[in-house]
């Protein structure tokens, strides 16, 4: 395993108040790693937090050849500081690695890389009630060149912001905008990787949807336009009757970390969940027959989204009346619970930093 070396800033910033906001402030430090044909990953360095220097031919800026992950840090009930399945996020990188083109990394010594960033900027972490670190690691190619083939160098970063609470006015539902006419991915795409092209796909259907009122979208297949997908920058959860249904995993949809937890507790507590494909008529007639009682979005950022409307051509479908439902409540205050150490963790998904 490779050496990490270590720079401590000699000029540490003050640490704002107040309102955080999302990613607007940096902690003092942030990791970089390099990589190279010749010495594979190498230079793995936590150092002040900065700009670095990249060529304007750098690959990444002219061909989209970037990955990223988002995670937290969060401050328990004891004072402490720890994350949630940092492992997972690790993960699902290299998934992503593997589908642009980019070389994989050791996934222990990241987490450890990170579990050392963390410790050093760990007052960094928000004491603040729902406040939390976030935490973007991202990789991007920067050979300088402008041929249209994959980049032979790169560079990983982690970098870490303290923000607020992602409901300052409580868990209220939010409307969705079931897109018809855009198409975010296909299966043999880049759907499942988290990359900075997909987000960059999905703003012209965003922008559309708040232009009607609506704060995200629900995103159909991309080949028939019949299946539900997604929504926005979240996995999606419908309760039909005494089913609870998720879109499965079909290689165009990114598989959740949050998605993940909520399958895994909602099975504990013995309800019946299917990941299976659902169609847009199936939710129509559920809500028809009066069998549509909740759904949800899951994400890193909200953890749980209860959804209160859902617009699909002309038809407006209000969802539990518009109100959060009991699952979502119990889904969100047990993941929040676990996260922020206020109950037990049973399922061992916690990772405490020293």
């Amino acid at each position: 395993m490779m050496d990490l070396r270590v720079e401590l800033t000699k000029n540490p910033k003050e640490k704002p108040q107040g309102n955080l906001g999302f990613g607007k402030y940096f902690t003092d430090h942030m990791f970089v790693m390099d990589y190279s044909p010749e010495n594979g990953w190498y230079n793995a360095a936590i150092v002040p937090f900065g700009p670095i220097e990249v060529s304007p031919a750098c690959m990444c800026l002219h061909y989209g050849q970037e990955v990223f992950e988002g995670m937290k840090a969060y401050r328990n009930s004891e004072g402490g500081v720890q994350l949630f399945r940092p492992e997972e996020n690790f993960k699902r990188l290299n998934v992503s690695n593997d589908r642009m083109c980019i070389p994989k990394f050791d996934e222990a010594f990241l987490l450890d890389a990170l579990m050392k960033l963390v410790e050093i900027d760990q007052e960094w972490v928000p004491r603040e009630e729902g406040a939390s670190l976030y935490i973007r690691p991202f990789i991007i190619g920067t050979e300088p060149s402008l041929g249209a083939h994959s980049s032979t160098h790169f560079k990983f970063l982690i970098i870490m912001s303290p923000s607020g609470a992602y409901y300052e006015t409580g868990l209220a539902p939010v409307k969705i905008y079931v897109e018809t006419k855009y198409v975010r991915a296909v299966t043999g795409g880049t759907g499942f990787a988290k990359t900075a092209g997909n987000y960059a796909a999905s703003m012209k259907a965003q922008d559309v949807a708040a232009e009607e009122g609506y704060s995200q979208v629900l995103w159909l297949d991309g080949v028939e336009r019949k299946y539900v997908e997604e929504v926005g920058a979240m996995n999606v959860f419908f309760k039909l009757g005494d089913e609870i249904v998720t879109p499965a995993l079909d290689g165009s949809i990114l598989s959740g970390i949050t998605r993940k937890s909520v399958v895994d507790i909602l099975k504990s507590w013995g309800m019946n969940v299917q990941e299976r494909m659902l169609s847009i008529d199936e939710l129509v007639q559920a809500y028809k027959d009066g069998k549509l009682e909740e759904a949800w979005g899951t994400g890193t950022a909200a953890v749980i989204s209860p959804i209160g409307e859902l617009k699909y051509g002309d038809l407006v479908m209000e969802i539990n009346q518009n109100q959060i439902g009991p699952i979502s409540q119990k889904l969100y205050d047990t993941l929040t619970g676990i996260q922020w150490g206020k109950i037990e963790d049973t399922f061992g998904w916690v990772k405490k930093v020293d």
